[in-house]
């Protein structure tokens, strides 16, 4: 076998090598970057994750419940 792997770890008698520093940097960036991005588009995006709809839509159905149509010049 080859020995110039670096440090190696045994777990339950599977031998495995130690990453390098540099993925677990890499590794560690990469899942920040990640989780900046899931709460980034959570507070854009959550209410129409929780509740189904767009946030604008919550204001047009205020505007409509208080009268306030698509026809608001009109008289029926």
């Amino acid at each position: 076998m080859a020995s110039g792997h670096g440090k190696t770890v045994e777990y339950a008698g599977l031998k495995l090598h130690e990453p390098e520093k540099w993925h677990k940097y890499l590794g560690e960036g990469l899942a920040s970057l990640m989780w900046f991005w899931i709460f980034v588009r959570a507070y854009h995006d959550g209410s129409t994750l929780l509740f189904g709809h767009a946030p604008h839509f919550e204001h047009e159905l205020e505007h409509e419940a208080h009268g306030h149509g698509e026809h608001d010049g009109e008289h029926h």
